[in-house]
């Protein structure tokens, strides 16, 4: 395909044909009156889904989430500054998450920002802390070509954030082009210059090889669980992975623990660690009088391949150098259910029935925080699925990429984990599952607290906290109902406060084919 430019065409126009194109036929929206020209491209254009978000969040996180289960980026459209501001939460996520999301954020006509009217921003400042690639078309002729280009960069491995930003005078002006699709630029090379290093390093139980990235596939867990087998070094993960392939019959690799003491109890038996798609583990917060770096001293860590270049080219030559390709993988889950538990709701049987509930090929999206931190041991022997997580650590992230991964794969069971504090930064994502029927079960952990930021308090040292510290931390006074609130948006719902309750819900929920919620109370 060559670029092609038609006279009557505007730029809205030339930027929907550009991203059909180059493979982006799905757009989440909350769009504003600078963007209508692409609002009424995208109505006469034939082949782009759009999804309307109530939150800008919630678009952005949904393209996280999109990407995470199709393998290729959205786009989202939304409204000046103050709308891009608004989803700078979830991109944020998604940056570290390395999801390739195309951010379309309208701009005033180039007459109009000399007159700093009331929505005028920086938009490009706000832009640069969670985008790898920014960019403002200034004239119709060049925006076809800008928009494959950040389709390009969306795309880049492991995936990035890119922020196109489109004026209304491009966009309504006449004379667009439509852009031939950018080759995707290829994953780059392992840093070979440490392989030997690393074959010397993984050898025995004191050596680590530690995961992340495009490196917890099926096919790659089973390449680094022969490795196992074969050097006798132990797997681990990074604490939150975008993507993880888990269940009966795959390599099962524990997390690093979050918790920063068992942290350093995990980790502290490695002397010799090589990083496959991972960084070196360090805390998420400083606290007193504890280490940020969470291995051992004096232990040596070789970065064989960062998340972006060949893992699975990486993890093939470690196979093959450690005569690793004829040995059975090691750390094979096997099927297994939890033992059916009774009694009133607490971590560990929530636990339990999660393990006993996930279906077959269904997608986790995790953002449990302090509930869902013994999630593993129980579900590790469930039928095959897949786990997302939060790798950026702000809040608000599971509703919104849970939308993203039930349009990506419609024929999945999705189930949203989420605490009751977390999912309140965007409840709006329940209109838009009910608006698209989409198949997600959801379910709310009602603590009536910020959880984990009551054990913050003891971590960072506050040993006595006082009552108004404690309420500060606490979502009692009102209680907050799911369950109204849920069905204010269009979502079924019930709460359940005892494990029975949980197992008959959950039941009806993956029993549905649209969005069903669970309030969890305890």
């Amino acid at each position: 395909m060559t670029d092609m430019t038609d006279p009557a065409m505007n730029g809205a126009e030339s930027l929907v044909h550009t991203l059909l194109a180059a493979g982006v036929d799905t757009c989440f929206s909350n769009p504003g009156t600078s963007e209508m020209h692409f609002v009424a491209a995208l109505d006469h254009i034939p082949g782009m889904r759009s999804v309307l978000t109530l939150q800008e969040g919630v678009a952005t996180g949904a393209a996280d989430g999109y990407y995470r289960m199709a393998g290729k980026t959205a786009c989202t459209l939304l409204h000046l500054g103050p709308g891009l501001a608004n989803g700078l939460s979830n991109l944020h996520n998604a940056k570290k998450a390395g999801s390739g999301v195309l951010n379309i954020i309208g701009e005033h006509a180039e007459t109009h920002i000399t007159l700093d009217a009331p929505l005028t921003s920086d938009i490009q400042g706000i832009a640069r802390p969670v985008s790898h690639w920014v960019h403002t078309s200034t004239d119709v002729a060049s925006l076809g070509r800008d928009a494959a280009q950040a389709v390009q960069a969306a795309n880049t491995a492991p995936g990035q954030v890119a922020a196109l930003i489109l004026p209304s005078d491009t966009a309504w002006t006449e004379g667009g082009v439509v852009a031939a699709p950018l080759p995707a630029t290829p994953r780059a090379d392992f840093d070979r210059s440490q392989l030997e290093a690393a074959i010397a390093a993984l050898s025995g139980p004191d050596s680590l090889l530690l995961l992340g990235g495009a490196a917890l596939t099926e096919a790659n867990l089973d390449l680094a669980g022969r490795i196992s087998a074969a050097t006798g070094c132990a797997l681990l993960s990074e604490w939150a992975n975008a993507r993880m392939e888990r269940g009966a019959g795959r390599v099962s690799v524990a997390r690093v623990p979050y918790p920063i003491d068992q942290a350093l109890k995990v980790l502290a038996p490695y002397k010799r660690i090589v990083l496959l798609g991972a960084r070196a583990p360090i805390g998420f917060f400083a606290y007193p009088g504890k280490p940020a770096v969470l291995t051992a001293d004096g232990a040596q860590i070789i970065t064989l391949a960062e998340t972006g270049s060949d893992l699975a080219g990486a993890l093939a030559a470690l196979c093959d150098a450690t005569g690793a390709k004829d040995k059975a993988p090691a750390h094979v889950a096997v099927a297994s259910l939890p033992d059916k538990p009774t009694g009133p709701l607490n971590p560990d049987t929530i636990a339990a029935l999660l393990g006993r509930a996930i279906p077959q090929d269904a997608v986790i999206v995790d953002e449990s925080v302090t509930t869902g931190r013994g999630f593993f041991k129980a579900t590790q022997g469930a039928p095959r699925h897949v786990w997302l997580n939060n790798c950026g650590g702000s809040i608000g992230y599971g509703l919104p990429v849970a939308i993203g991964a039930a349009i990506a794969a419609p024929d999945r069971k999705i189930m949203a984990l989420t605490g009751d504090g977390s999912a309140m930064y965007t409840l709006q994502a329940l209109w838009t599952m009910a608006r698209e029927n989409l198949d997600i079960t959801i379910v709310i952990f009602a603590n009536r607290s910020y959880r984990i930021l009551r054990g913050e308090l003891t971590n960072v040292g506050v040993g006595n906290p006082g009552p108004r510290a404690i309420d500060m931390l606490s979502l009692d006074r009102p209680n907050l109902d799911w369950v109204q609130m849920s069905r204010g948006m269009g979502v079924e719902a019930e709460a359940v406060s005892d494990c029975d309750g949980l197992e008959a819900a959950l039941q009806t929920g993956l029993a549905s084919s649209g969005p069903y919620l669970i309030e969890a109370i305890f």
